[in-house]
């Protein structure tokens, strides 16, 4: 065992003493194994709030294991704070590889120098690391294509195109700390604002730009809210709401839940993300129409054809080098493409490709 591997196990044994006493996140896997001489890869997870974060993690460090490496895989229950503990952590631990998916993109700056300074790979994991220069790849999927489909099938189902409308529409998007959120938000929008300017698309609230449209953290309660005080405001009277561009799973549930507790008019189309469980199951019943689906398991696989590319100094396979600007530099990314599921290909892209058990959506 070489002195660098040793001492680092030993730093990692007096900080996990101190770190066990304070930590309030979720850590699924003790990190390394004593004596291994296998390459260490910490993951971090922002939270187990959101079904997909969880099955990001357990495909991560399934396919890490199945790869060869040991895992540490965390996650940080949302807080900023805890996340920046646990990736220090790993770090004291001797990691190789850090692939984190950030709380907050722009959080993590000074640990992620001291992951710098140690020389620790990092990989940003479906949303970028913001502001840092110490941020080596980047794997997500095609955020702003995930937008652009969501806005076109919403193009399509009420055939703006051709329709003499006008139509209302609402939105909630996502997090604004999220650098996602906006290229999901963009992507839409770029196919919906022309239907906005000429008035065929109404939105009665008047909420339209990005800012306006946030939802912290995802929430679903926090869209719920927002989408009770909305339909109180605006559609009380009557008035047709026509479709919801809601960003992601969590806050098309907080709409759905606003719309059967308050609203007694025509069902909308509602657009999502991620194809959660809750979500695909409001689809069959028919309150949702479409959620985007990224399979989390090609993400996966691509994370770490990236690391073992990286740690056998070969040419890490990037597909966009020009369009994720971080602030401090354009990060080299792999970007998966997503696809819609709705009521007609769920059970052939969800079920039949092993992603769910068709037990699981009854």
């Amino acid at each position: 065992m070489n002195k660098r591997l040793l001492s680092g196990i030993m730093t990692f044994a007096l900080a996990a003493a101190v770190f066990t006493g304070c930590n309030n996140g979720d850590t699924d896997t003790p990190g390394k194994d004593a004596g291994s001489d296998k390459p260490l890869v910490g993951v971090s997870m922002p939270t187990k709030d959101l079904q997909r974060w969880v099955q990001d993690g357990e495909n991560m460090e399934k396919q890490l294991k199945d790869a060869g490496y040991d895992v540490d895989l965390q996650y940080a229950s949302n807080d900023v704070g805890t996340q920046v503990s646990q990736v220090e952590n790993m770090i004291a631990n001797g990691v190789n590889v850090l692939v984190i998916s950030a709380i907050e993109g722009d959080s993590l700056g000074t640990v992620l120098a001291q992951a710098k300074e140690k020389d620790v790979t990092v990989i940003a994991y479906d949303r970028l690391l913001m502001n840092t220069d110490a941020v080596s790849y980047y794997a997500t999927f095609d955020n702003y294509m995930v937008g652009t489909k969501q806005g076109e099938y919403i193009e399509e189902a009420l055939d703006l195109e051709n329709a003499a409308g006008p139509f209302n529409m609402e939105i909630l998007t996502g997090d604004p700390g999220d650098n996602n959120a906006k290229f999901f938000y963009g992507g839409a929008m770029d196919v919906l604002q022309k239907y906005v300017d000429a008035g065929k698309l109404v939105v009665q609230s008047k909420q339209v730009k990005f800012d306006e449209v946030a939802t912290a953290g995802w929430s679903t309660e926090t869209a719920q809210n927002r989408m009770e005080s909305i339909l109180a405001s605006y559609y009380a009277d009557g008035t047709k709401l026509d479709v919801v561009l809601c960003s992601n799973d969590s806050t098309a549930l907080g709409a759905i839940n606003a719309l059967e507790s308050s609203y007694d008019g025509e069902w909308p189309v509602i657009t999502g993300q991620d194809c959660d469980i809750a979500n695909v199951k409001k689809m069959i019943e028919g309150k949702q129409s479409m959620s985007i689906f990224k399979d989390t398991r090609t993400l996966a696989g691509q994370v770490v054809k990236m690391i073992d590319a990286h740690l056998s100094d070969k040419e890490v396979e990037v597909n966009d080098t020009k369009t994720y600007d971080n602030g401090k530099l354009v990060v080299p990314s792999f970007l998966c493409e997503p696809v819609f599921a709705d009521i007609d290909n769920y059970e052939e892209l969800l079920v039949e490709s092993g992603y769910y058990e068709a037990d699981q959506l009854k």
